[in-house]
């Protein structure tokens, strides 16, 4: 990759607050939008990002002022930072010992934005793309080296989850010197090939999990079907106003990749019908909970980016939607259609309003050929810095094998593997994860 343009990191301090035993502090920070070059009339555009610090209150201000930092790296593309109001989880943990930084990563959050609103005024399709080229990985880790240089940290603990993790693994390739080390949950990115080995593996793994799952519930494999087949003859609109189609309905899928979520999803579905004096409709209270699950308002770039986060040297080119034609099963005109995860297909930017405007910039990203390397392969080979990974064997969006061929291609890293937790397992036992992850790479366990 090339050398990192240096420049001085403009850095205010927005608020501070005290709650319920935690102290915050909003930072802001102005960082170049291209980490490697500048504009035509030799300066550098730059956009701002967001930070929220953590440190709790049984600290004293002096002593939190002595806290190493750690940094979250959040679970995405597109996902800003944790809103919390208390300290809980692995944050609860993390607070004994570190200053928490939540960053709100390059447009979301309280970060410059990037949506349906703001993208035009970069001007058309063309010009938002080429804007969006700069929103993956290696532009947020090179944020994250100017943060912690205006900071005044010297290198610092860093915790990925999921999409945070892939992040940590561009991290650890072009900026090691910046930490001191890395902690992932579900988050061991592969580090080469075509994203199709990626939908492959978990459109198998969702297919075991939709078995599953209807093994505990079979009364909803019925339910299922037979709402996909009401959404073919009748029509139910969302909240927002669109029609609710059986592929964007399947989409409440994303609850399968999760330990206690995935019985939440018996919860949504049991509210499904309603008489009417139509006949039998789909119940406002389920519509309502269904529009929260699909809909991408909140957090449009993970689609739009979602699969350049696999794209090096060559277009994605849809490789979800491509690769779902091998998996009939998952059509929605199969015979008892099951539920997908999170993957991101061009129909998206025709049915949800959010990302209608962006259709076009979409599909110039996903032929992009020219995807810059992610990862450098030989150096994480030879890293030095600590590394330990928590990889669930049945998680369905990061496959386990694909995970564990990463896990041996970085020099040092600590794979604890385990069937008690699916993606989310950082949201159900964060305290004793993060406490074991900590332990792992500081040899205390």
């Amino acid at each position: 990759m090339a050398e990192r343009v240096v420049e001085d990191t403009a850095h205010t301090i927005r608020a501070r607050h005290e709650f319920r035993g935690v102290r915050t502090t909003e930072h802001l920070f102005t960082v170049p939008l291209d980490h490697w070059g500048t504009g035509a009339d030799g300066t550098a555009e730059t956009i701002t990002v967001f930070a929220r610090e953590f440190v709790s209150a049984e600290h004293a201000e002096e002593e939190a002022a002595r806290l190493p930092w750690l940094l979250y790296l959040q679970g995405g593309p597109g996902g800003r930072g944790i809103r919390t109001t208390s300290l809980s989880g692995w944050m609860k943990a993390a607070a004994r010992s570190f200053r928490i930084l939540m960053l709100d990563q390059r447009g979301t959050g309280l970060s410059t934005p990037a949506d349906r609103k703001t993208l035009p005024l970069r001007g058309d399709a063309a010009a938002q793309a080429a804007y969006l080229t700069h929103f993956r990985a290696d532009s947020i880790v090179a944020d994250a080296e100017l943060i912690r240089e205006a900071l005044g940290s010297g290198p610092w603990t860093v915790l990925g989850q999921s999409f945070g993790g892939f992040c940590a693994l561009t991290y650890l390739s072009f900026a090691p010197e910046g930490l001191r080390e890395v902690l992932i949950t579900g988050g061991l990115a592969p580090l080469e090939g075509p994203a199709e080995r990626v939908y492959r593996a978990t459109f198998q793994r969702v297919a075991e999990r939709n078995a599953e799952y209807f093994a505990w519930y079979p009364e909803d494999r019925e339910l299922v079907t037979r709402i996909a087949r009401h959404l073919e003859s009748r029509e139910e609109r969302l909240p927002g106003g669109e029609r609710l189609t059986t592929e964007r309905f399947q989409m409440v899928g994303s609850f399968l990749g999760g330990n206690a979520r995935v019985d939440a999803l018996h919860t949504l579905l049991e509210d499904a019908f309603v008489p009417s004096p139509d006949g039998e409709r789909l119940s406002d209270a389920f519509l309502e909970q269904v529009h929260g699950l699909v809909s991408r308002a909140s957090n449009p770039l993970y689609a739009v980016l979602h699969e350049s986060i696999y794209g090096q040297g060559q277009a994605t080119d849809w490789a979800a939607w491509r690769v779902l034609l091998e998996f009939p099963e998952f059509q929605p005109e199969a015979a008892e259609p099951l539920l997908t995860g999170e993957m991101v297909y061009p129909w998206y930017f025709e049915q949800d309003p959010a990302l209608v405007p962006l259709r076009e910039v979409a599909a110039l990203l996903a032929g992009k050929q020219d995807w810059k390397p992610l990862y450098d392969v030989s150096r994480l080979n030879a890293n030095t810095v600590p590394v330990a990974a928590a990889v669930y064997r049945d998680d369905i969006y990061v496959d386990f094998q694909l995970s564990m061929e990463t896990a041996a291609a970085v020099r040092g890293l600590q794979a604890w593997t385990t069937g008690d937790f699916h993606h989310d397992g950082i949201g159900e036992d964060g305290e004793g994860i993060f406490n074991r992850l900590l332990g792992m790479v500081r040899g205390t366990n």
